[in-house]
């Protein structure tokens, strides 16, 4: 069994917030499902996520697009292992995993992975397991039922208490099993369950999972929630994600998960520049 013996992050506190650049091995998902169905197209948006400046590559071989339906382990272990195995032959960038099954989050770890993003918020007893023998992080999403039905009867804007609470109590729970404090990171779950409003309202408020204690995570990349505000189609939201990060990491945001790696970290070079008040030295 693998044991991760040091928290990864630590060497990147100085950078956050972090850029966590997504791929998705899908033939469905929100953005990109269905562009990276071969090998070599897999290997050129690792190196293009590696070479535009990310700190993480999140990879996800299962839709989790409001709708979508789950695969099989077998299926979805055939997505994730070679872009994993690529990735630690090419590259030293640490890996996340978006998936909620144990089986699979245990077989990336074997093959080097190194970061758990569940987005079922760590329900699953065997998940805690896994993370706790392999003191490895995991981000503990919020989600309100389930990706083929969460839009169905979501969350409305004043319920953003189920959130907090969700997330505080998740937490709780991986301390109480033995996973640390380090390993923990919290995800609001933007889009998932949620109506637009309270997605708003959760990124305007997201001081208030940041209080909690742990590393926060933004995903708004090309969602919904960009849609519904400016009224554009998925392929025109690279402005208006960019922008929502931006106002993310104002408020608290510490990893930015994203498609569009080289325009937020652009970004966050802006955020830096102002937030020290000096030009950056290249």
């Amino acid at each position: 069994m693998l044991v991760f013996m040091t928290n990864i992050l630590d060497n990147f506190k100085e950078r956050m917030p972090l850029i966590m650049g997504i791929l998705n091995i899908t033939k469905d998902s929100l953005f990109d499902g269905g562009k990276y169905t071969t090998f070599a197209t897999i290997q050129n948006r690792i190196n293009a996520i590696v070479r535009e400046g990310a700190d993480i590559i999140d990879i996800g071989g299962e839709s989790s697009r409001p709708g979508a339906k789950s695969i099989s382990v077998d299926e979805e272990l055939s997505n994730i292992i070679p872009a994993v195995e690529f990735v630690k032959n090419q590259s030293d960038i640490p890996i996340s995993i978006d998936t909620y099954k144990s089986e699979v989050a245990y077989e990336c770890l074997k093959s080097g992975a190194h970061i758990i993003n569940d987005i079922t918020g760590l329900k699953s007893q065997k998940m805690l397991d896994l993370i706790k023998t392999n003191n490895c992080p995991v981000i503990i999403m919020h989600m309100y039922g389930e990706p083929a039905t969460m839009q169905n009867n979501p969350l409305d804007v004043n319920e953003d208490y189920v959130v907090l609470d969700f997330l505080r109590s998740q937490s709780d729970l991986a301390l109480s099993y033995g996973i640390k404090k380090h390993d923990i990171l919290l995800d609001p779950g933007i889009g998932f369950g949620k109506t637009q409003n309270l997605n708003i309202k959760l990124i305007s408020e997201l001081n208030n999972i940041v209080k909690l204690g742990y590393i926060t995570v933004l995903g708004v990349s090309r969602k919904s929630l960009v849609g519904a505000i400016l009224n554009e189609e998925i392929q025109n939201r690279l402005v208006g994600s960019t922008i929502i990060n931006f106002i993310g990491i104002t408020n608290g945001a510490g990893i930015i998960r994203t498609h569009d790696v080289k325009e937020t970290v652009w970004m966050r070079k802006i955020f830096i520049a102002f937030k020290e008040k000096k030009v950056p030295v290249y």
